[in-house]
C-alpha cells in the first residue's frame, strides 16, 4: 500500500525508451480485416457496429463533411479500444495524459475551423458577433467568442482526461480499501468489493461513452464548419 497513487500513469519505460508508441499501435491488432467472401461473426459485428455509429454520427453532414468519416470512425475505434485495454491489471492508458489528448484535440478541431474559413468565411466570422449585439458591446464579445473558440480543443482533451483517470483512480482506491478491509471486517469488505464491481461495469461504459463524446464534438465542430 506504500505505492504512489499516481503510479499508474507513469509512462512505462524500457532500457530507457519510452513504450508508448507500441501501446498506441496496439489497439490497431484488435481489428482484422478479412479477404474472404464470408466473414466471420466478429467481423460482421464490428461492421455492423461501425456502420451504426457512422450512420447516427454522420448523417448531420453534407458531402464535404462526410469526407471525414474514415478519420472519425478511426478515431473511435482508437480511442474506444486505448480506454478499454488501459482497464486490465497492470495496463497502462494513454488517454489518461493530457498531452496524447491535446495531440489529438488540437489538430482535428484546427481542421475543422480552417476548413470552415476556407469555405464559408463569412459564416465562420460571423460567430464572433452575434447578430443584434449593442455596439459598447461588440469588442468585448468578440474577445469572448475568441477565446470560446480556442479553449474547445482544451475542453475536448480536459474532459476525456479527467474522466479516464478520475475512474482508474477511484478503481485504485476501492482495490486498496477492500484489500485492507479484509484483514478487519469480513462483511465490509465484501461489500466494498461489490461496489468495486459495480465501478469497473460503470468505467467500462464510461471508456466507450468517452470515446463516442470526444469523435462526436469533433463532428460538431466541423459540422459548424462545413
Amino acid at each position: 500500500m506504500n505505492e504512489n497513487l499516481f503510479a499508474s500513469f507513469i509512462t512505462p519505460m524500457m532500457l530507457g525508451l519510452p513504450l508508448v508508441t507500441l501501446i498506441v499501435l496496439f489497439p490497431s491488432l484488435l481489428f482484422p480485416t478479412s479477404n474472404r467472401l464470408v466473414s466471420n461473426r466478429l467481423i460482421s459485428l464490428q461492421q455492423w457496429m461501425l456502420q451504426l455509429v457512422s450512420k447516427q454520427m454522420m448523417s448531420i453532414h453534407n458531402t464535404k463533411g462526410q469526407t471525414w468519416t474514415l478519420m472519425l470512425m478511426s478515431l473511435i475505434l482508437f480511442i474506444g479500444s486505448t480506454n478499454l485495454l488501459g482497464l486490465l491489471p497492470h495496463s497502462f492508458t494513454p488517454t489518461t495524459q493530457l498531452s496524447m489528448n491535446l495531440g489529438m484535440a488540437i489538430p482535428l478541431w484546427a481542421g475543422a475551423v480552417i476548413t470552415g474559413f476556407r469555405n464559408k468565411t463569412k459564416a465562420s466570422l460571423a460567430h464572433f458577433l452575434p447578430q443584434g449585439t449593442p455596439t459598447p458591446l461588440i469588442p468585448m464579445l468578440v474577445i469572448i467568442e475568441t477565446i470560446s473558440l480556442f479553449i474547445q480543443p482544451v475542453a475536448l482533451a480536459v474532459r476525456l482526461t479527467a474522466n479516464i483517470t478520475a475512474g482508474h483512480l477511484l478503481i485504485h482506491l476501492i482495490g486498496g480499501a477492500t484489500l485492507a478491509l479484509m484483514s478487519i471486517n469480513t462483511t465490509t469488505a465484501l461489500i466494498t468489493f461489490i461496489i468495486l464491481i459495480l465501478l469497473t461495469i460503470l468505467e467500462f461504459a464510461v471508456a466507450m461513452i468517452q470515446a463516442y463524446v470526444f469523435t462526436l464534438l469533433v463532428s460538431l465542430y466541423l459540422h459548424d464548419n462545413t
